[in-house]
């Protein structure tokens, strides 16, 4: 019986070393009685121990494997029970935050006259592998930690039901919606038009000093900044009368970021207030600096909740 009990020995062995210390004793102890009872029937059925033994454990398996049920370790990046959910963020991320970052790194090489059209292209597909790559990587990280604390899977995985399709807002709150982000578009972009001709301080000949910086102008980012929003209004528009679907979404939540990117790469690069103005209005220079803050922060928020309602409209359909 030494080959047999070495057999054995060899299997418990390295199951064990792949078991946390406190469980150790409990498990073997378990695992070489149903081992040793279930060679027990198959040598009472007559076939030959050393047989018997070998069938065992074969059908057992993979000691890894079996030492992976025993510590409810699982042997997979994501599982079932997240793969849906992983797949819908990771699909979601992918098509939005890597087309905005691409767009912008080519927006801002092309606006800087920065290198040739080949640059700008090499440069915003670099970009996009990039993003992509981060995107892909932290994404499957995430839900790969998530898999192996049950706590944070047995939270995230619950069964879908009913309550988890989207309300359909009433048509007087929906016209009452559209009115206001119309208004409000219209208000804003008349003001920022308006504000080199239309101002509260002038120079020392009485010319109006216009509140946003002349650069605006110069280079023509205000006009995409404009156009940035025009395309957001229009998406709301499409929102209430065009039917659900992938693209739809996918381009609302591009146009949303890509305003809210323009707007933070603006801001952290004190390019939207003009300095005359600032000086002639008697503003510190922390006044300045807090308003840029203030618009980095507002473009960040924008981001994550374009990001986020993606991710749950698309959960939910």
């Amino acid at each position: 019986m030494t080959a047999t009990t070495t057999l054995t020995d060899r299997y418990v062995d390295a199951t064990m070393r792949r078991l946390p210390g406190r469980q150790r004793p409990d498990i073997e102890q378990e695992l070489r009685t149903s081992i040793a009872d279930a060679i027990e029937d198959r040598v009472g059925a007559g076939t030959d121990p050393g047989e018997a033994e070998r069938a065992v454990l074969s059908e057992l398996g993979d000691p890894a494997r079996l030492a992976a049920g025993y510590a409810d370790r699982p042997l997979h990046l994501v599982g079932p029970a997240l793969y849906l959910d992983y797949m819908r963020l990771l699909t979601t991320l992918l098509a939005t935050v890597v087309p905005a970052v691409a767009g912008f790194v080519g927006l801002m090489r092309a606006l800087s006259g920065d290198g040739t059209a080949a640059g700008i292209a090499a440069a915003t597909a670099s970009a996009a592998v990039t993003t992509a790559a981060h995107v892909a990587f932290w994404t499957t990280l995430l839900f790969a930690i998530i898999e192996r604390t049950p706590a944070q899977r047995a939270r995230l995985a619950r069964p879908w039901t009913p309550a988890a399709l989207p309300e359909q807002p009433g048509r007087r709150m929906r016209q009452a919606e559209l009115v206001t982000e119309t208004l409000l578009l219209i208000l804003i972009s008349t003001f920022i038009l308006l504000s080199p001709f239309v101002s509260a301080e002038t120079d020392a000949s009485g010319e109006p000093i216009g509140l946003f910086s002349p650069w605006l102008w110069d280079t023509g980012a205000v006009y995409v900044f404009i156009a940035l929003a025009v395309a957001n209004l229009g998406v709301s528009f499409a929102k209430y009368h065009v039917r659900w679907s992938v693209a739809r979404a996918l381009t609302g939540a591009l146009v949303n970021i890509a305003g809210a990117l323009v707007l933070v790469w603006l801001a952290a690069g004190d390019r939207i207030l003009n300095p005359e103005f600032a000086g002639a209005a008697g503003w510190t220079p922390d006044v300045q600096r807090w308003v840029n803050i203030g618009l980095v922060i507002a473009g960040v928020v924008t981001i994550v909740h374009a990001v986020t309602e993606s991710v749950g409209l698309a959960r939910r359909r």
